[in-house]
């Protein structure tokens, strides 16, 4: 099977599609988020804005359940939330520490006992914490840190990282002060933060500013309403699709998931004069289009096609229409290839999806495709139903010839807030890193891609909990179990995709890493693995 099977110039592909956002990204909707798309409001040449701004005017406001940001003109974010002020000569009370401003704030009325805090606060960072220094050790923490001894000077250690601009420990410890619920702290690390972000500068101060957003939102314990309102200040759905395009194009992330997916499958249906696949998020429908290409080369002539696609609300914002627009567009490349095919839309949210709905008929051989969607489905430690593992289940009851997943290679799901704050991090810096390479960070495609298609997931992680933390990603070992409890087994992988995949990465920056273990792909920037895929199928 050629190459064609994987990979088709975009001329070809561009004719049919705009491939959509997969999770980098993924998703507005609870259960059915496409893929890490990011709403938020209007990028102006003079200000970045993700939130409409409202000010206080009190010098102590009092945060209220909702709240907006605004990024200022050289970038860097300053939050205002909406408030019950004060009168001006009103006197502050720690209650009422929660100001955006150093200035006349209550952070300088007892100077003694944020020293006080700061002390305890690099005890935990840095002393007799096993769990805290094990868990950070591999991540931030580790470049000229060392364990302090009692006389160390706590204030003057966190100067001294504020005076480097140390962003990421300054940001880790902001995430413990919230933690902590320290807000005396915390407000005052928050806006020594905002000297230090920008939507524009580097790597990590572009996610900074993102991840400080999330931070002022759960300390203002209005995580659900920023991230609401986020999904409110949505862009045109045209200008949203170019910018999942170029996410697609800048970054092989999405490329990698489709292409190791669509090599399963292929291989898995090689035989088969029926083909039946089940896409839980098709979105655009931008995976299916060189497979379909693929099959209408096959020795023997091409499959009878059948694909049921899931979609949700935002998807179809973002394609300007429901799933008849994808059945459409999918029907006329297949008729062009002269490749048999239908179309079966199921508008509903993946972990709502009834086994009625999936249309199963007797003598079609069956694939499953999970991209970058099953982290979004609540598991035990969010429902009873436990929608992760039920959803393996039922697939298992069907006896596909073949299951594919495509994941970030991520641990935030159940980890606790802080592990998670660092987590996210760490994965998001290698991903804004490899963006750099592409696109000029004062680019006004790079700014509309960051807030668009990933700063929406990374204030969920940082500011949500529970059911409205919908950015919930496993790392592969733990799928691993999930499926095998489900009763599947490892589908061996493909030596073509492999070396098709290899060369895809050529025509990228040579930071980007391809490498095979335990039997699934793994696609990375430098040391950190980014996105993982793997195929599976029934163990009896």
């Amino acid at each position: 099977m050629s190459n064609s099977l994987y990979y088709k110039p975009k001329r070809e592909i561009d004719a049919y599609f705009m491939p959509q956002c997969q999770s980098l990204n993924p998703q507005l909707d609870y259960n059915t988020i496409d893929h890490g798309a990011f709403m938020c409001s209007k990028v102006f040449l003079g200000q970045y804005c993700t939130l409409e701004s409202s000010s206080g005017t009190g010098t102590c406001p009092v945060y209220s359940s909702t709240s907006t940001l605004s990024f200022s003109s050289n970038g860097s974010p300053g939050s205002q939330l909406d408030s019950n002020s004060y009168p001006s000569d009103q006197n502050c009370s720690p209650d009422n520490a929660n100001t955006s401003s150093l200035s006349n704030s209550c952070v300088t009325d007892d100077v003694d006992d944020l020293k006080y805090r700061l002390r305890e606060l690099e005890t935990v960072m840095l002393g007799p914490d096993p769990d805290f220094v094990c868990c950070y050790s591999n991540h931030t923490f580790g470049v000229g840190i060392h364990v302090a001894s009692p006389e160390f000077d706590s204030w003057g250690k966190v100067m001294e990282m504020i005076a480097r601009k140390d962003l990421k420990l300054v940001l880790i410890a902001c995430a413990r002060a919230v933690a902590e619920n320290d807000q005396l702290l915390a407000q005052w690390l928050m806006d020594e933060l905002r000297q230090m972000v920008s939507v524009s500068g580097e790597p990590i101060q572009r996610l900074g500013a993102y991840m400080l957003e999330g931070l002022v939102a759960r300390q203002a314990s209005s995580g659900s309403s920023i991230y609401k309102a986020l999904r409110c200040k949505e862009p045109a759905s045209a200008d949203l699709l170019s910018y999942m395009h170029i996410l697609f194009e800048v970054c092989p992330y999405i490329k990698f998931g489709y292409m190791s997916a669509n090599g399963a499958i292929a291989e898995a249906m090689k035989d088969e004069k029926r083909v039946h696949i089940v896409d839980f998020q098709i979105g655009q429908g931008s995976q299916w289009v060189t497979l379909i290409q693929a099959f209408a080369a096959r020795p023997g002539g091409p499959p009878h096609i059948r694909i049921t696609g899931i979609d949700d609300s935002y998807s179809a914002y973002a394609r300007g229409g429901g799933l008849n627009i994808v059945g459409h567009r999918l029907s006329r490349l297949a008729q062009s290839f002269k490749v048999p095919f239908e179309f079966n839309a199921v508008d509903v949210p993946a972990c709502q999806v009834l086994l009625k709905d999936l249309g199963i008929q007797h003598g079609e051989a069956l694939a499953v495709n999970f991209a970058f969607i099953l982290h979004h489905m609540p598991d035990e430690s969010v429902s009873t139903e436990n929608h992760r593992d039920r959803l393996l289940r039922v697939i298992k009851g069907l006896k596909p010839k073949v299951v594919t997943l495509v994941e970030q290679e991520c641990n935030t799901n159940s980890a606790a807030f802080l592990p998670r704050f660092v987590e996210t991090l760490d994965y998001y810096t290698a991903m804004f890193e490899s963006m750099d390479v592409t696109l000029p960070r004062d680019h006004k495609d790079r700014i509309n891609v960051e807030q668009h298609c990933l700063a929406r997931d990374v204030v969920n992680l940082v500011a949500c909990e529970g059911a409205e933390r919908v950015e919930r990603h496993e790392l592969l070992g733990k799928w691993r179990s999930r499926f095998t409890m489900a009763g599947f087994k490892p589908y061996p992988l493909s030596t073509l995709v492999n070396n098709t995949i290899r060369t895809l990465l050529k025509n990228y920056c040579d930071r980007y890493r391809l490498e095979e273990r335990d039997g699934a792909l793994y696609l990375g920037w430098m040391n950190r693995d980014l996105v993982a895929s793997c195929a599976w199928q029934c163990s009896n």
